[in-house]
């Protein structure tokens, strides 16, 4: 059966809208089904200059690849839209979004989530805690601990931590956490990606990798025993190496994935060989989800300055994923 990928709409005054138009434009073979609200895509079509129409959706035989038209799980967003211009009051409807496409995952009906950019700052101030997609979607999944890892052609970098202020990065990195982490990548390289078993480079958290305890205590007392615990359970993982050097060409030719201890450790170097061409995706949960590299660039909304490559690869990245899985 041909995978179906749920795409959650997003910020509704953001691109996102724009460049699921865009990406509908011609014909082609993927089976997408978004959910969000046909009208604000329509009102935006209009706004880019581009055709389009909506068949909402029944059965999966009925899911369109025609040029120009998209496949709609409606939801009703409640107060009008303007692009480029947030709105608190329709927050709920971008976590409503989320939530159905994540149930329609879960549920099987579709076979994974293509996340568009939301505005976090939005749904705070709407009285809703917000902190990321990657962590709305644990909770919804009952996810306990789930690992954030971004990928381009020729990298991938998962994170120890994500959204966290630098200050607070060391002490929320322990040995359980850390292993956890550790085996929940290894575990998603083998099923999604690897033909062969995964090898795992490390990042150290200090400069130079705590350079033997003279800069830092934590590789020695936390990082090294985490490693050495992956390895009794199979992994295949570096000793923490300093992340100035890490990333060069001979490791990056036979890492499968760099776990990098913060979110400034490592995706710079990700984002500089792949900025609009990368995807986030989200590993331990039971459902496949990928995302866009960037944010709901509101001064691009409505005005058809945004590219929709991101969309394209997380869309590609979710369906190979899905196949690999499944052994097709």
């Amino acid at each position: 059966m041909q995978p179906i990928v749920a795409i959650s709409s997003g910020e509704p005054a953001g691109i996102g809208p724009d460049i699921i138009i865009q990406i509908a434009q011609k014909k082609r073979q993927e089976l997408l089904l978004v959910f969000g609200d046909p009208d604000v895509f329509l009102e935006r079509a209009q706004q880019l200059n581009l055709p389009l129409k909506i068949e909402s959706f029944s059965q999966a035989n009925n899911i369109t690849t025609d040029a120009a038209t998209l496949t709609f799980h409606p939801i009703s967003c409640p107060s009008p839209v303007i692009a480029g211009h947030v709105s608190p009051s329709n927050a709920p409807y971008v976590l409503q979004c989320i939530s159905q496409a994540v149930e329609s995952c879960v549920n099987g009906n579709t076979s994974a989530l293509v996340t568009a950019p939301v505005h976090k700052g939005v749904i705070n101030q709407s009285g809703v805690f917000f902190s990321g997609h990657t962590e709305f979607i644990a909770e919804l999944t009952n996810t306990e601990h789930v690992v954030m890892m971004l990928a381009t052609e020729g990298l991938r970098v998962a994170l120890a931590t994500t959204h966290l202020p630098l200050k607070e990065v060391a002490s929320a990195i322990t040995q359980q956490n850390l292993l956890q982490t550790i085996l929940i990548l290894e575990n998603a390289l083998a099923k999604y990606f690897c033909r062969n078993k995964p090898y795992i480079a490390i990042c150290g958290l200090n400069p130079h990798a705590g350079e033997d305890g003279h800069l830092g205590t934590e590789e020695k007392n936390i990082i090294e025993p985490a490693v050495k615990k992956a390895r009794e359970a199979g992994v295949d993982i570096s000793d923490p190496l300093p992340a100035d050097t890490i990333f060069s060409p001979s490791l990056m030719k036979k890492a499968d994935a760099f776990l990098s201890m913060y979110h400034d450790q490592g995706l710079p170097v990700l984002k500089f060989m792949g900025f609009g061409k990368s995807v986030n995706i989200t590993l331990g949960l039971p459902i496949i989800r990928t995302s866009v590299d960037h944010g709901t660039a509101l001064n691009l909304a409505g005005k058809g300055g945004a590219s929709q490559t991101s969309l394209d690869y997380a869309i590609h990245t979710a369906i190979e994923m899905y196949k690999k899985a499944s052994g097709n």
